[in-house]
């Protein structure tokens, strides 16, 4: 009697559970519980306001910085790499959603409510498909400088935008030109109590910020200090909503929020009028895809290396886009990772992401209970909050360390940093790129070739101008630095010309081929050139240390079989056999048979 066979089916279903239930809820101990569940109330709380914030600075009803809050965060939760990231509104999603808008609707109309979930939906699909392309690899392509120059250059703009609401100057634009003209143009519109308002709490959230060590920590003990400094902006939130409730702002000329929307956000498939405008969102949605996966992925492999846990590029890839689209059918707009409330959600204990789903009970909670009570909120007030956070995000000490260690870095930060300014948030980062791959491809033909000496005493050989080394009359070696192509070889081709005729009397050229990782067909022609330029002038053009791989690609060229010297496993073995004393006298050698790594 023949065995049963064994059901493939409770397997089946074994494995498709594990697929749909992340390892932090198979796996949670009852012991993480109380600490997410204090991170959780303690970011919900200290988040409202800046969402509220960012929601403003996106040009939608402050209510949407809540809704960005729910669902998006649900999902990451479920899906996310990061075991602590904290997702959201961020500025940089909130100004360029603010930016690759403006002009195809009218802020807070429902047909821009709709184009900013429209953006968050088409945002998410990209990131979701470079997930599953695995394309994470791509963040390594986007040098630090213009990654820092496009944060610093959106800083400088959040920044500017912001002084509407604490003047009461219908400022707009997307440029810092633009700013500047809409803003001079317009001051007769200057409201001084609104101005009041919004420059006390601008230097008061100022101080909390910068000056703790003398605002909080000459009194109270160190981690009091901090959560003080934390805790600060929700209740200075709280004191301007009494205040304005008590004396009338809003009668007085003085923009609040007012009543927010009581419910949760509905789900509905964002409209269009146009596919035009689809088209026009395209490129915004590429490049914010692109800036919220660097962001959200700093943050989330910082965190993860702190803690010792796994961080993988395309999961969080698939996490941001899975967490946007669902945030694009919930009156949602562009989300991300965010620095601060990151830190503050590791800061406060969290262990797992359920930390976040508590957060957004918190949120839920707001939404349900505190509609009438935010309504006094002055405009003034959040934009004093963001524009005193916005500052930290101006990063001059990248550009002050690239300009001591790498000039090409510092230039990419400032073409990003100014295309941002005068041009835009796109128009600028795509600048920076462009500028950052066109040093890349100078640098790259521009390899660094050296003539290099003996140390005494030892098989080392070294640059000549940096060491103490031992030459010799009739021998002249050389060490290229850079795999040979066809962006550098006639650059290569000049520095040994001139190297050659720096020592006239060396007859035996050896090229030092240990760094040389790929020649393609023009480097090819180029050694070939060479050495019949040798040749002519009755020397001769040896290699040292080709590796395996280039000599397999190389070995039946002309590069080899018309060699007028020959190939040496090493420096040392090319000098012992080439120099004065020990000169062959046949004038074609061929080329050593060894084994090449």
């Amino acid at each position: 009697m023949t065995d049963k066979p064994t059901s493939l089916i409770p397997h089946t279903k074994q494995d498709w559970l594990k697929k749909l239930i992340p390892a932090w809820v198979s796996d949670y101990s009852p012991s993480r519980l109380p600490a997410d569940i204090i991170a959780g109330i303690v970011v919900g709380i200290l988040v409202i306001p800046q969402s509220l914030g960012y929601a403003v600075l996106a040009g939608l009803p402050p209510v949407y910085g809540l809704y960005a809050s729910i669902v998006p965060v649900l999902v990451y939760a479920w899906v996310g790499s990061s075991s602590v990231q904290a997702l959201g509104a961020v500025a940089i999603t909130a100004i360029m959603t603010a930016s690759s808008l403006h002009g195809l609707a009218v802020e807070g109309s429902l047909q821009y409510i709709m184009l900013a979930s429209l953006l968050a939906l088409m945002m998410g699909g990209i990131l979701w498909l470079a997930g599953k392309l695995k394309l994470g690899w791509i963040m390594q392509f986007i040098s630090r400088g213009v990654s820092a120059g496009f944060v610093s250059g959106a800083a400088v703009l959040i920044f500017i935008s912001q002084i509407k609401y604490l003047t009461n100057i219908a400022v707009s634009g997307n440029t810092l030109p633009g700013y500047a003209i809409s803003m001079f143009s317009q001051l007769n519109s200057l409201h001084l109590p609104t101005l009041l308002i919004g420059a006390t709490a601008f230097v008061l959230f100022l101080l909390n910020r910068y000056a703790s060590a003398y605002v909080w920590e000459s009194w109270l003990p160190q981690a009091q200090a901090k959560w003080a400094g934390r805790l600060f902006p929700l209740l200075l939130v709280v004191v301007a909503i009494v205040l304005s409730y008590l004396g009338q702002w809003a009668s007085r000329g003085i923009r609040t929020i007012g009543e927010i929307p009581s419910g949760l956000p509905s789900f509905s498939v964002p409209e269009f009028e146009s596919f035009s405008q689809v088209a026009t969102l395209l490129p915004t949605a590429g490049l914010m895809a692109l800036i919220v996966f660097i962001s959200s992925s700093s943050v989330a492999s910082t965190y993860a290396r702190l803690r010792g846990e796994k961080f993988d590029a395309n999961t969080e890839l698939r996490g941001l886009g899975l967490a946007n689209i669902a945030g694009g059918f919930s009156q949602s707009f562009p989300v991300a990772g965010g620095f601060s409330r990151t830190a503050i959600n590791v800061d406060s204990g969290a262990k797992t992401p359920l930390a976040s789903v508590v957060s957004v009970v918190v949120m839920v909670i707001a939404l349900l209970s505190l509609s009438q009570m935010i309504a006094p909120l002055p405009y003034a007030l959040l934009g004093a909050m963001i524009m005193a956070s916005i500052i930290s995000l101006i990063d001059f000490g990248t550009f002050k360390s690239a300009w001591k260690t790498d000039r090409l870095d510092a230039l990419s930060f400032s073409a990003t940093f100014f295309g941002v300014l005068l041009f835009g948030l796109n128009v600028g980062l795509v600048i920076g790129i462009i500028v950052s791959f066109a040093g890349l491809i100078w640098q790259s033909s521009q390899p660094h070739i050296a003539v290099v000496g003996r140390l005494l005493g030892t098989e080392h050989f070294r640059n000549v101008n940096r060491h103490d080394v031992i030459t010799y009359e009739n021998l002249l070696i050389m060490r290229v630095d850079e795999s040979l192509f066809f962006g550098n070889s006639e650059s290569v081709h000049s520095q040994i010309q001139q190297a050659l005729n720096q020592h006239p009397k060396a007859s035996e050229l050896v090229l030092i081929m240990s760094s040389v990782n790929h020649i393609d067909l023009t480097a090819q022609e180029m050694l070939i050139t060479l050495n019949r330029e040798l040749v002519a002038n009755n020397k001769r053009l040896h290699y040292s240390f080709i590796k395996g791989p280039v000599m397999d690609v190389i070995e039946q060229t002309a590069v080899i079989t018309e060699l007028s010297g020959r190939v040496f496993l090493s420096t040392v073995q090319a000098i012992n056999l080439l120099t004065d004393d020990n000169l062959h006298n046949d004038q074609h050698p061929t080329v050593q048979q060894q084994e090449f790594h």
